[in-house]
């Protein structure tokens, strides 16, 4: 119903309740027993001298459904749905099968860390001439630019289900992640860094009973695990480790926190290719993770402790492309500041910016 007929309506209904003072009521009920509503309007004009425009049955019903039209927009603009907080206890237990529902196959390969390309990596200062104390200076490479690509690829599979504790699996992972000279057309655009690292993982989850802490804070699960990274390139620029870790996962409502520890397996003098890699990157890790809705949160500082100065820290932050497939491809914007981005940087100190799309998660 549009406003010109509101209007005529409440014009009508104003005239005739002033006017109603100055008759009979006889004449009033004349005019009420003509069932005809053309005639009893015409009545009531001949009594208050009141000219009005009927509508009829047709006419309101096509003025109300013109008049739903306008409204149905603004009521669906204004019920915009908002994605509610995701537990992360919930995530947590359908991604490492932590109770009895959500235990699957085994040798079926899955996503461990996050898989990302970022085609848009800048960073303030490129390692052009990587060095250790044990492998030396490489040659300068000055065609190295600071805007490259970044990309991660990382699965996992598990391997034991129910393993020498109830509910414990045992997992292989393997995690591949390149730096590439996209946008370096002079050298042919190569792959300045890949790192490589397979390693076995073995995931214990908590009972409730056993993991209250205060504030309604939960442990979720225990890891342990061995670990063994390196470049795969030649000296002086070969760089590689091995390493035992144990670390625990806490949670509480959207929000979760991961600490695990390294322990560096030692090697040999010269057999070692980065001696001080520890000093650098750090033997401990925190990640903080928020999962308010739609997008993902976590921020992960790396460091030993003893030197503050050093160490890292990294922002990862993601929005679904599609927000209803929230499994599907999602924007990611990474941040980082620190030490050992790579391994063959691990005691170059840089910050850089990516910006691409986290590829698949399953």
């Amino acid at each position: 119903m549009n406003r010109a007929q509101n209007l005529s309506k409440a014009a009508v209904f104003v005239s005739l309740s002033a006017a109603s003072f100055a008759v009979s009521a006889q004449d009033v009920s004349v005019c009420q027993g003509t069932l005809d509503n053309t005639e009893r309007l015409a009545c009531y004009d001949r009594i208050f001298g009141t000219t009005a425009t009927v509508l009829t049955d047709t006419e309101t019903t096509q003025a109300e459904a013109e008049a739903d039209l306008e409204v149905k927009p603004q009521a669906v603009a204004s019920t915009e749905v908002v994605a509610e907080p995701v537990a992360v206890a919930t995530v947590m237990q359908k991604y490492w099968e932590l109770t009895p529902e959500e235990k699957r196959d085994r040798f079926v390969f899955r996503t461990y860390q996050p898989n990302f390309f970022l085609p848009a990596h800048l960073t303030s200062n490129i390692n052009k001439a990587p060095q250790s104390p044990t492998r030396g200076q490489a040659e300068d490479n000055n065609n190295y630019k600071q805007m490259e690509s970044k990309l991660q690829i990382s699965l996992r599979a598990k391997l034991m289900t129910e393993f020498l504790l109830p509910g414990a699996d045992l997992w292989f992972a393997f995690s591949q992640r390149s730096m590439w000279q996209l946008w370096n057309k002079q050298d042919s655009a190569p792959f300045r860094n890949t790192d490589y690292q397979p390693e076995l993982i073995y995931v214990v989850p908590v009972a409730q009973q056993w993991g209250n802490l205060p504030g309604d804070w939960q442990v979720r699960m225990l890891q342990f695990g061995v670990a063994h990274q390196s470049n795969g390139q030649a000296k002086p620029l070969s760089r590689s480790w091995n390493k035992v870790y144990a670390g625990l996962a806490v949670d509480k409502g959207e929000f979760g926190l991961n600490w695990r520890y390294n322990q560096r397996i030692s090697e040999n003098g010269e057999e070692d290719d980065n001696p001080d890699l520890i000093d650098y990157i750090g033997s401990h890790e925190i990640s903080a993770n928020w999962l308010p809705g739609d997008a993902t949160a976590q921020l992960t500082w790396r460091n030993d402790f003893s030197y503050l100065s050093r160490g890292s820290w990294q922002l990862d932050l993601t929005y679904p492309v599609d927000r209803s497939k929230l499994d599907g491809l999602r924007w990611h914007l990474q941040l980082f500041s620190g030490y050992g981005e790579t391994l063959l940087d691990y005691n170059f100190r840089q910050n850089s910016i990516g910006l691409g799309v986290m590829l698949f998660n399953f």
